[in-house]
C-alpha cells in the first residue's frame, strides 16, 4: 500500500506538500525518507520522468512533471501501475490548484493544505486486498484501466548510494544502447563466420579429397 508521499520542486528540492504520517509510519520510514532526499538531489532536467527505486521492503516511486517531483513510498509488493496512477492523480490536481505558483514560492510546505486531497486519494489506492468480493471496487476498476508500466525505469537504492548511478534518461538510454550494440556485434560476427564457411567450404572439401587421393596413391 501507499505509505507516505511528498511533493517537491525539481530545481531546488524545496518541499511544497507532504502527507501527514502517524508516529509509527514516521519511524518505520525514517531511513527511506532520507533516501528520498538523495533522489531529489539526483534529479535533473534530463532525468527519467518516471522511476521506481527499490529499497528493502519498500519501493520509492517518483513522477517528474512541470518542474515538480511527486514521490511516494509504497510496499515493495504494491503494483507499480497503481503507484503511478496515484501519482498521476496528484499531479493533475496539484497542477490545477498550484501550478502557476510553483516557481514563485520561497518557504517550505507552502501548499500544506494539499494533504487533504492526498489523503483522500490515497484511500482509493489502499492495499490491493481491499478489493471487495464482488469485484466492483474502485481499486479493481483502476487496476483494469491503468496504462502499461514496462517503460518505467527501475533502479536499486544501492546503485544510487554506492555506485553513483544516474537517474538521467540519457544514461539509461546509453546502457540500453551498449547492450544492443554488444548483441549486434555478436550477431554480425556469427554471420561473418557462417559466410566464410559457406564461401570456402567447397574448396576445403576439394583440397581434403585431393590430399586423401594423393596419400592413397603414394602410401
Amino acid at each position: 500500500m501507499v505509505r507516505s508521499t511528498i511533493i517537491v520542486r525539481a530545481t531546488d528540492a524545496l518541499p511544497m506538500a507532504a502527507s501527514v504520517d502517524d508516529e509509527q509510519t514516521e519511524q518505520a520510514l525514517q531511513e527511506h525518507k532520507q533516501q528520498s532526499k538523495l533522489i531529489f538531489r539526483r534529479i535533473t532536467p534530463n532525468s527519467e520522468p518516471r522511476c521506481s527505486i527499490e529499497s528493502g521492503q519498500y519501493t520509492l516511486h517518483y513522477l517528474l512533471a512541470d518542474n515538480v517531483v511527486y514521490l511516494t513510498i509504497a510496499d515493495k509488493s504494491y503494483p507499480r501501475k497503481l503507484a503511478f496512477s496515484y501519482l498521476e492523480e496528484l499531479s493533475k490536481e496539484f497542477s490545477v490548484s498550484y501550478g502557476p505558483k510553483v516557481e514563485s514560492v520561497r518557504k517550505p510546505y507552502a501548499f500544506v493544505g494539499f494533504d487533504t486531497f492526498m489523503s483522500k486519494t490515497a484511500r482509493l489506492y489502499q492495499d490491493t486486498r481491499a478489493a471487495d468480493t464482488a469485484g466492483s471496487s474502485n481499486l479493481d476498476k483502476l487496476n483494469n484501466e491503468l496504462q502499461d508500466v514496462t517503460r518505467i525505469m527501475t533502479k536499486n537504492m544501492e546503485e544510487l548510494l554506492w555506485r553513483g548511478d544516474s537517474l538521467d534518461r540519457m544514461s539509461h538510454l546509453s546502457t540500453s544502447l551498449r547492450s544492443e550494440s554488444e548483441r549486434y556485434r555478436k550477431a554480425a560476427r556469427n554471420i561473418n563466420i557462417q559466410a566464410l564457411i559457406r564461401q570456402y567450404a567447397p574448396f576445403g572439401a576439394v583440397a581434403l579429397i585431393l590430399i586423401i587421393v594423393l596419400w592413397w596413391r603414394f602410401s
